[in-house]
């Protein structure tokens, strides 16, 4: 009952802000336009800030496990690989190729993270070293799969073409340059030397990231044509929350991963799809629509779902 009662504390906030974000839209508080600008906003800036923000000032070097950087790194790398072919192989609707593999495997570990691990150790143990191991790889592989199943490069003929984009687009993606500037950051101990208008700016800047984009999410949410894509989005649910959990939860275990470790990498194979998918999507013109229902729809199973798993490897007494 601590569990799932812990569980919904963690996920029904989120999901009750972005359904806010969707009624301030039906009663027409806010314009097309605002949320266009708010897309950008969020990701050229406010994310990137909030990824460095956690990992400058985290000390990377001390609570470095090589282990579980490596595993978190393979299995988001299997996960994508293998969501890809089979999307390719099963999909028939291109358009949402994109989209539907981004969502199917990246989770909200950077945002939420954080929040667990502090709720079950009182801090944010291990989480910085799946940041390292699959945060930079999520953002990576979604640029690669948005860039080529993008509307505009679907017919586009040029591989070269594409792969240049693709490079392109990793090298100058905010997201990712939040990331390698944090862990300099953090290696050069700059929050120890940081003056607290900068640090205060930057919080506020870090504070604003989650809430703006769930707002965005719900007010982007497009009810009549989410039900059009109930289909895409139950699969996107089913890889997310059960398929990626079951496999790599049960082979973390059998790789001797326990208490802390295991608990981080619980975390970030059962948490939702992160909001920053929908911004990355809209951004690359990808189908905006079927993120923004699966990130709805994963945040609302994952307290059921993420309570679950953690029931399950503290009952088999993994975790401590």
């Amino acid at each position: 009952m601590n569990d799932l009662v812990y569980s919904l504390n963690a996920t029904m906030p989120v999901f009750l802000v972005i359904l806010i974000g969707y009624i301030l839209n039906r009663l027409g508080m806010f314009t097309e336009g605002f949320i266009a600008s708010s897309n950008k906003f969020i990701f050229n800036v406010c994310l990137p800030v909030m990824v460095f923000a956690d990992l400058a000032k985290e000390n990377i070097i001390a609570s470095f496990n090589g282990s579980l950087v490596i595993y978190s790194a393979v299995i988001t790398t299997i996960a994508f690989a293998l969501i890809w072919l089979c999307a390719r192989l099963f999909i028939k609707d291109r358009s949402i190729i994109g989209a539907f593999v981004q969502a199917s495997y990246r989770s909200s570990v950077a945002v939420m993270g954080f929040a667990f691990m502090q709720n079950i150790y009182g801090s944010s143990g291990l989480i910085p070293m799946i940041i390292i191991g699959c945060v930079p790889l999520y953002n990576i592989y979604a640029v690669t799969v948005l860039t080529f199943e993008a509307e505009d490069a679907r017919n586009d003929p040029d591989k070269k073409n594409k792969l240049k984009k693709a490079a392109v687009g990793i090298i100058k993606n905010p997201i990712i340059i939040g990331i390698i500037a944090g862990c300099i950051g953090s290696l050069l101990n700059v929050y120890s030397i940081m003056p607290p208008i900068l640090d205060k700016t930057l919080t506020n800047l870090s504070a604003i990231a989650t809430p703006l984009s769930l707002i965005v999410i719900g007010a982007s949410f497009e009810g009549r044509k989410a039900i059009a894509k109930i289909k895409p989005t139950a699969a996107c649910c089913a890889v997310k929350l059960i398929i990626m959990p079951l496999v790599f939860i049960t082979a973390a275990v059998l790789l001797g991963f326990r208490d802390e470790a295991l608990l981080a990498l619980v975390i970030m194979l059962g948490s939702p799809t992160t909001p920053s998918c929908y911004i990355m999507a809209k951004n690359m013109k990808n189908d905006g629509v079927l993120t923004s229902s699966v990130i709805a729809a994963t945040t609302l199973l994952s307290s059921v779902t993420l309570t679950f798993w953690i029931f399950i490897v503290r009952t088999m007494g993994y975790i401590s």
